[in-house]
């Protein structure tokens, strides 16, 4: 089985911006209290199972606990079960834990994918796992809980890593953009972190691309849609209005434009998705709009609060409800975009 050391030289936002100890994880305070407390205590696992989905921090994490219970980078293997997946390469990875440290209390192995690994290949970790060298320590990751065996996750102490929020995602790409001397304009940064989709990785590699691109020190919303190809605010906007008009036809018409343009409807949706919000918001809780004039431009602002003064407009929590089971469809579909069209068709034919 081929073991990796950690990387060398880091260039990229992401391993530049990597945490280093347990202070500097974001998101996951549930967990790094208690593998602080344990390690305090002198409790440390055999097995650990870090799950999640992609992006979250697992590796990040495997990689400070190896370093917190003092194995050095001579003594720590990172393995991709992806391409190493078969039956003996676990054998070979048996054979290997029982060597001794080469100057560490523990070898630790990472594995991450561990879900790739054949079913041989699980039941030969399972022997490893059942009766482990006291030296060895293993953190399994995985992005998929579901495939592994009920026999190795029983041998694990579990943690589940959460996906960080747009606040916790906004807040690291404008920190990271200052760093960098770069300046963001705070829906610059929202538009950013709403791309990467809960994903630190993600969002870190979008604002790389941003600021790869940019030419100007200061960077607009217009330069970040450019750069990654997100729905510009006026085809968002031209939808959003179509809606509060309960003008069907008008709204289907954007969507094609959105297609035509080789806009990924699912990212559509969620901008669509974020300026509807902000409309009820706007509309039932104006005492909010201090808030939200942190988060976008005066110009949308002064867009959104006309929509939202309309005494009767086609914008209601039902067709927000009818949006959001279209997001969760899209991706599911045959047609990338007809979980759009049959929510549209449904929340305004039926308003007839």
């Amino acid at each position: 089985m081929k073991e990796s050391k950690t990387p060398s030289k880091e260039t990229t936002l992401y391993r530049k911006y990597r945490p280093q100890t347990f202070a500097d994880v974001i998101g996951q305070d549930h967990i790094v209290k208690t593998l602080e407390s344990a390690i305090k205590l002198g409790n440390v696992a055999h097995a650990y199972l870090f799950s999640g989905s992609r992006g979250t921090g697992k590796t990040s994490v495997a990689r400070i606990l190896a370093r917190e219970i003092g194995t050095s980078t001579n003594d720590l293997y990172e393995i991709d079960a992806a391409s190493n997946r078969g039956i003996d390469d676990i054998r070979e990875l048996r054979e290997s834990v029982s060597t001794l440290p080469f100057q560490s209390k523990y070898k630790v192995y990472i594995i991450d994918e561990v879900h790739m690994l054949t079913k041989d290949a699980f039941n030969a970790l399972l022997k490893t796992l059942e009766e482990p060298p006291a030296h060895v320590v293993f953190i399994l990751a995985t992005t998929e809980l579901e495939k592994l065996p009920d026999t190795i996750i029983s041998r694990c102490q579990s943690f589940t890593f959460k996906k960080p929020n747009m606040a916790m995602l906004k807040e690291e790409v404008l920190a990271i953009s200052k760093k960098e001397g770069f300046t963001l304009l705070p829906a610059s940064a929202e538009l950013i972190a709403l791309l990467g989709d809960g994903s630190f990785r993600d969002t870190q590699s979008i604002l790389q691309k941003v600021l790869s691109a940019s030419k100007d020190k200061k960077i607009s919303v217009e330069e970040v849609e450019v750069v990654t190809g997100a729905p510009k605010s006026g085809l968002v906007n031209a939808f959003v209005s179509a809606l509060a008009d309960q003008d069907l036809a008008r709204a289907l018409i954007s969507i094609k434009e959105a297609t035509a343009n080789n806009i990924d409807i699912k990212v559509f949706i969620k901008l669509i998705l974020r300026e509807v919000r902000r409309v009820l918001l706007l509309k039932f809780a104006p005492e909010m709009e201090k808030d939200l004039r942190d988060e976008i431009s005066e110009d949308q602002m002064v867009y959104l609060k006309s929509i939202a003064s309309q005494k009767e407009n086609g914008i209601t929590s039902k067709v927000l409800e009818e949006l959001l089971g279209a997001y969760t469809k899209t991706g599911h579909s045959a047609v990338a975009e007809l979980p759009l069209e049959l929510a549209l068709i449904g929340v305004l034919k039926s308003s007839e």
